[in-house]
């Protein structure tokens, strides 16, 4: 099986390979957005987050809540990041169904790692800042930034074994799940009982749907958005409709894959074979033939399952536009008039949970388990590189900042959510230096060994 093959295969495979591509315009956006918020443009930063986003038909708004348009913050928090955490959902629905979630013995390391690099940054948290309103972030350093993660990890080239970026890759969707968990369960508001039975009743539908061969995304498009807008209203976070939603999204082309071959021959061979219209390097096919290669391209496009083509269309609008523009509007951290009292509270809590709590959690949980003889070590993976791949767990960045968000701006304690930005930010640029030098060294060094073990081999039978 070629390396094209496999990434269209393996969900995980094709996510390491194309999730760092957007990681350097969201990086970019974040700076940018710190420098606005530093310098003499911050109002007029301010003034552009609080722009009311306003799409309406007659007497209906599309983005309203509680009878007001939504500014841009809160249109880029509460509708696109949906469009988000559904893409993370019809990723964790194929790692559940075909890949390193498929089976509990190949989901079992990186569910352990992943729950102690929940679990212990929360701990950290606490111990430095349990008082309240600062407790209310507590779950703010337990997310990894997958994109953010693997672009750092990428630039260590080939020496990382693949086994790393598959394991960092799948403790970090776990994450995701721990994450959607927590927003569903912690960061909910009141609870409308009717909004949200009607959106369940229409998510049932949806499955029905596509368990009878729908394939239109527009239909999956449009019946989101209805559930969605349910969801504002029942009180349960808008962007749990986005995960919800990718559950019912079905797995089953419409045209069988292993059928398609037999199909697509036949259909080549019944072209007709008359002479098309030419003119130097233009080619017009007559009308028949035009019939029959647009059927070879619609068969051919219902052999993938609306799961990975929805996935496919999302991915550059969410790479490329929707996260880049999260960062924008959420990463204006100013930094004047903090305090050194300040730096140490929230921040530092949040720093240490990243750096620190991450590690521990990711590598203590990892290794115990190994030592044990509870989980077997993929191939290639040794203690000293799982302890450097566990520091790449402390690059916190787009959920950190959704959950500190929702933890204190949407809860008016914009202090705190400045002081939150800024351990975010300072945890998650010293883990990924930290982790880039110390997993290189241990690389360079595992490389040496096996560079000489072979050498020594290669010796000894030429000596033979």
């Amino acid at each position: 099986m070629n390396t094209e093959t496999k990434n269209r295969v393996f969900p995980l495979r094709r996510l390491s390979n194309l999730r760092p591509n957007g990681s350097v315009l969201l990086f970019g956006a974040a700076i940018l957005a710190i420098l606005l918020a530093n310098s003499a443009w911050h109002e007029s930063y301010q003034q552009f987050l609080n722009q009311k986003v306003v799409l309406s038909i007659g007497k209906y708004s599309f983005f309203e809540h509680n009878g007001q348009n939504m500014t841009l913050l809160q249109f880029v928090n509460d509708a696109l990041m949906a469009v988000f955490f559904f893409l993370v959902g019809l990723e964790i629905k194929q790692e559940i169904l075909v890949g390193e979630l498929s089976s509990p013995k190949k989901a079992l390391l990186p569910v352990i790692a992943a729950v102690g690099g929940m679990i212990v940054p929360v701990c950290v948290f606490y111990i430095i800042a349990h008082d309240h309103p600062a407790s209310l972030g507590a779950a703010i350093p337990m997310a990894t930034d997958i994109a953010f993660a693997l672009a750092v990890l990428s630039t260590l080239g080939k020496k990382v074994p693949y086994s790393l970026k598959i394991f960092l890759t799948a403790l970090a969707v776990v994450d995701d799940i721990g994450g959607i968990i927590v927003i569903a369960i912690f960061y909910s508001s009141h609870f409308s009982f009717i909004p949200l039975l009607i959106s369940l009743l229409i998510l049932a539908i949806i499955t029905l749907a596509g368990r009878a061969g729908a394939n239109n995304h527009v239909f999956y498009y449009v019946m989101g958005f209805i559930v969605w807008t349910l969801f504002l209203e029942s009180g349960v976070h808008a962007t749990i409709a986005g995960v919800l939603l990718a559950m019912c999204i079905p797995a089953k082309p419409k045209v069988n894959f292993l059928k398609l071959p037999v199909v697509l021959r036949e259909l080549t061979e019944s072209l007709p074979r008359e002479e098309q219209k030419t003119k130097a390097e233009a080619v017009l096919l007559s009308e028949h033939q035009q019939q029959i290669i647009n059927t070879i391209r619609l068969r051919s496009a219902r052999a993938i399952s609306p799961l990975q083509s929805i996935e496919a269309e999302l991915s550059p609008f969410v790479n490329f536009f929707v996260l880049p523009l999260f960062a924008f509007v959420n990463s204006g951290v100013t930094f004047g008039g903090i305090t050194a009292e300040q730096l140490l509270h929230v921040p530092l809590a949040i720093f240490l949970g990243l750096l620190v709590g991450k590690t521990v959690g990711i590598f203590g949980f990892t290794w115990l388990s190994i030592k044990t003889s509870f989980c077997k070590a993929p191939t290639g993976m040794t203690i000293k590189n799982l302890f450097g791949v566990s520091i790449f767990g402390g690059i916190g960045f787009t959920v950190s900042l959704f959950i500190a968000n929702l933890s204190y701006g949407a809860k008016g304690y914009m202090d705190l959510l400045n002081e939150a930005k800024m351990g975010i930010f300072a945890g998650t640029i010293v883990s990924g230096f930290l982790g880039y030098i110390i997993l290189n060294l241990i690389l360079r060094k595992e490389h040496k060994r096996e560079m000489e073990a072979q050498a020594k081999t290669e010796e000894t039978e030429a000596t033979k």
